[in-house]
């Protein structure tokens, strides 16, 4: 393991805090069952990985899937909060989410060339930048650099549970600001946001809700990014006004009417995916943009997702 990396999380976190992160991976790396909040873990089970490609080949239905899976969708969330300020009025967040950079070349080329066409005033990500859930981070960092050229505007980030804690210095080299039970005040005329992020609350279970709350005011708007939907009534608990998430992949390959054989979350499936709300908390789950155990997408494309922020009526 790089010394300098080591060095660079004892800087950023301390030594305790990262040494137990690092450890925490070292313990469960490729972990099948029983870590995190699901039992389960068909990402780190390799052998089925072509058993579901040989599956979709015999159905005839795996190019078509490789085929959209590149096929990325620009999908619209407007989203009202009543202690917006005006000078934030129309403020528009780029979310991407389970990008997987380094799982299809083509996938990541179509990522670039979709995040070029648009227009918004931050970019938040909400994990999941590598394809596997442990060994090398070069390949997927070397993608999100590519990638970050193509971001002109501020990147705020969480971790997922397919991403090292041991990728944070580079990402932050790139001018991309983790949030690891964090939080950024960011400000616009006379206006004010409330951002924060959480740690992976799926598979390290290393969230922790109330430090990244911390500061949190009535009179200003209070957005949560965590890489799954799943910690929603905590995040309703802390006071958040909106949580932006991924995970699910939406299912990924669902059946017609996009509905997902499964979700991989212990999340209920009213938020799985795309707007939804808890009491007074509201929610969006991206299907994301990216593919996980198999490069391809049925009845589910892939998306990057505009969040317009607007006052109330």
């Amino acid at each position: 393991m790089n010394s300098d990396i080591l060095a660079a999380l004892e800087k950023r976190f301390g030594g305790a805090r990262s040494e137990q992160r690092v450890a925490s991976e070292e313990i469960h790396t490729a972990q099948v069952f029983g870590q995190g909040r699901k039992f389960f873990h068909i990402e780190n089970l390799y052998s089925v990985h072509a058993i579901i490609r040989n599956i979709l080949r015999l159905c005839l239905m795996h190019g078509k899937g490789q085929r959209n899976a590149r096929n990325i969708q620009l999908r619209h969330n407007r989203v009202r909060l009543e202690s917006l300020h005006t000078d934030f009025q129309g403020f528009t967040l780029l979310h991407l989410s389970d990008m997987h950079l380094d799982m299809d070349e083509e996938a990541t080329v179509a990522l670039m060339e979709r995040v070029r066409e648009v227009n918004y005033d931050i970019c938040v990500m909400t994990g999941d930048y590598r394809a596997r859930t442990y060994g090398e981070i070069d390949s997927a960092l070397a993608a999100m650099a590519r990638l970050r050229v193509h971001l002109k505007k501020s990147v705020y980030a969480v971790l997922g549970n397919h991403d090292s804690i041991l990728m944070v210095p580079a990402l932050e080299a790139m001018g991309i600001q983790l949030l690891v039970n964090e939080n950024a005040l960011i400000e616009r005329g006379q206006g004010a946001l409330f951002l924060a992020g959480i740690d992976d609350a799926h598979y390290f279970c290393a969230d922790d809700i109330p430090k990244a709350a911390n500061g949190i005011m009535a009179n200003i708007p209070s957005i949560l990014l965590s890489h799954t939907p799943a910690v929603y009534k905590q995040a309703a608990e802390a006071g958040f006004d909106l949580l932006l998430s991924g995970h699910t992949h939406g299912g990924q390959i669902c059946l017609p009417g996009g509905i997902p054989l499964t979700l991989d979350s212990d999340c209920p499936r009213f938020v799985g995916k795309g707007a939804w709300r808890y009491h007074n908390l509201q929610g969006y789950t991206s299907v994301g943009s990216g593919t996980s155990v198999v490069n391809v997408r049925i009845n589910c494309l892939p998306e990057i997702t505009l969040h317009t922020l607007l006052g109330k009526d």
